[in-house]
């Protein structure tokens, strides 16, 4: 593996080729371009990491071919090399974005460290936006889990109101994915490669929270033994995500407007404005409206978080998605735990599809999570469900579990599930006929698992 791939850019053939073998040596790739032209020709061809390049070339200026590099290949660093550099140079240079600027002639002790140097920030330039990418993939849109119209709803209006700066109110009931849209409206917007926090009001005393929220200077409280950065300070130029913002106090509110309003906060213990850019979007599973008209919650911070509300629905009301989630959730942790599972049986399935789930997507994560460490492999059944859900969940209302018909229903259905539906070899099993198999499916309401 070599150190890296260095391009080398100018019109004396020479120097030029000198260069070339002095840093191939150093075990890089080295590309030659005579001028400006021929250098973009190999920039847009090769995967290059460092430009070591005259300043006067025959097409062009070194400083306006920096400014021009670094604006379409931003991972690319650039040496520049002059015959004779002053000092208005050199700043004019690293102003364009150069990675250093130096005398030709300047012996190679000094060229190569450079190089090495520039090639080191290059490749951490290049990791970083192949992290961020993969992190911007990860909380994309287009990983959120559903193709019911509810979902659907919710999608296409979060896609709309992402590239925008507008703050946005998320409502919906715990555990209905509200941290996932946001982190997908951070991810889609011009701040996705900037710091997304998330900070839960409700876990927090009301001084504790201004700490987290503001900052402090050192000496304002008793404990507070230096400076600290706020939340809303560490996100600067991304977005700070504020779940269960109900349950913040009325006085700590109007400190959050100002926020919003002018951009400015005070620290804890401090006289000095700090000046942020920062995105706020908030979640709640209250009614703001109703908190509002008990004095719980200010009316004008209301209006200012209410430019754009987004209403998530609960699980109960896309039951259509349920198959999905549960097929991803299976994936998941089978993978996690190293297990192999097959999938799940229709009658497991088929008693999610039933349940109210009022924990909604979280409550559906770890049913499936306990199915999978009991499973043993094959498909998921829904022995492996939390105890009573069967009874709970059957088609025949009113009947106690300890009555023959409730147990008499429930093995006819795990030896159906047996048997794939084959109500023949079921017949077998049971020791009964194919006819009085089909009576008693219809009986039970079998027919609809």
């Amino acid at each position: 593996m070599t150190a890296g791939n260095i391009l080398v850019v100018d019109d004396e053939d020479k120097l030029r080729g000198l260069l070339q073998r002095i840093i191939a040596l150093e075990g890089y790739n080295v590309y030659e371009a005579a001028d400006c032209k021929a250098a973009l020709r190999m920039l847009q061809k090769e995967d290059i990491d460092v430009v070591v390049c005259d300043v006067q070339l025959p097409d062009g200026n070194g400083l306006d071919f920096t400014r021009g590099v670094k604006t379409r290949f931003p991972g690319v660093e650039i040496i520049l090399l002059t015959a004779h550099a002053n000092i208005p140079d050199v700043v004019q240079a690293m102003r364009s974005g150069a990675f250093d600027y130096i005398s030709k002639g300047d012996d190679n002790d000094k060229l190569l460290p450079l190089i090495a140097h520039a090639a080191e920030k290059s490749h951490l330039q290049k990791r970083v936006g192949r992290l961020e990418e993969r992190v911007a993939q990860i909380f994309s849109f287009d990983n959120i889990i559903g193709g019911s119209t509810a979902i659907r709803d919710v999608i296409l209006l979060t896609r709309k109101v992402a590239p925008s700066d507008t703050t946005v109110l998320l409502m919906g009931e715990t555990g209905t994915g509200k941290e996932l849209f946001a982190k997908a409206i951070h991810a889609g917007s011009k701040r996705g490669s900037h710091p997304f926090i998330a900070l839960n009001c409700s876990a927090f005393s009301k001084d504790l929270l201004e700490s987290e929220l503001f900052g402090h200077k050192m000496g304002a409280f008793t404990g507070a033994l230096k400076d600290k950065k706020g939340l809303i300070e560490e996100a600067d130029g991304g977005t700070l995500f504020l779940d269960e913002i109900g349950e913040m106090q009325v006085d700590l509110q109007s400190k959050l407007l100002r926020v919003l309003e002018t951009h400015q906060f005070f620290k804890v213990g401090s006289t000095a404005p700090v000046t942020v850019n920062t995105r706020v979007i908030s979640a709640t599973n209250r009614n703001l409206r109703e908190q509002v008209a008990e004095g719980k919650f200010r009316e004008d911070l209301f209006y200012r978080l209410n430019v754009f509300t987004i209403e998530i629905p609960p699980l109960r009301d896309r039951k259509n998605d349920i198959p999905l989630l549960a097929k991803y959730f299976v994936k998941l942790f089978a993978d996690k735990m190293n297990k192999v599972v097959g999938g799940m049986s229709p009658a497991y399935l088929q008693i999610l599809e039933r349940q109210a789930w009022k924990g909604n997507i979280r409550e559906l994560k770890n049913v499936i999570e306990r199915s999978v460490i009991l499973s043993e492999g094959g498909l998921l059944t829904e022995e492996s469900l939390p105890a009573g859900w069967q009874e709970q969940n059957s088609p025949i209302r009113g009947l106690s579990a300890f009555e023959l018909a409730s147990v008499e229903k429930l093995h006819i259905r795990r030896v159906l599930n047996y048997t794939q539906g084959n109500k023949m070899k079921a017949a077998k099993l049971l020791n009964i006929g194919l006819t009085t198999v089909y009576r008693k499916m219809e009986e039970y309401g079998l027919n609809e698992d």
